[in-house]
């Protein structure tokens, strides 16, 4: 990404951000985070990757109360970013990976408590305070 489209992507975000904080009136959404912007090079399409904590019915609704207010989130960058030529079309995309990161570190606290329970199994002990422990 050039640094133009940088900037414009930081701005979009920092914009949409602000606006369904503190503007969006819609009972919808809720607990919304604006993780990333990526716009395309010749700046006519962001995607905008959306993160919502709560259960799957409320990242539903709150994604489709963002989906109907996309006008008027258009029409906020739009004001905001004056000196552009054409505002980008905003295509919001609910953004999984945070889920998949606690996912992942769940699996990996999982293992490790399964290592420790086989090892106290095995020496009748826990794996800690065994003598040859420290010399490792």
């Amino acid at each position: 990404m050039s640094k133009r489209t940088r900037q414009v992507a930081d701005s979009i975000q920092r914009i949409l951000s602000e606006t369904i904080q503190f503007e969006l009136k819609d009972p919808r959404v809720s607990f919304a985070t604006i993780t990333r912007v990526e716009v395309s090079a010749d700046l006519q399409h962001a995607q905008v990757y959306v993160s919502v904590m709560g259960e799957e019915e409320q990242r539903t609704e709150t994604m489709q109360g963002l989906q109907s207010a996309r006008g008027f989130l258009r029409k906020r960058v739009a004001d905001e970013l004056r000196h552009m030529r054409f505002v980008p079309d905003l295509h919001l995309q609910l953004d999984t990976s945070l889920d998949y990161s606690m996912r992942i570190e769940a699996v990996l606290r999982e293992v490790a408590l399964e290592r420790e329970q086989r090892n106290e199994d095995e020496d009748g002990e826990p794996a800690d305070t065994r003598p040859d422990a420290e010399a490792e």
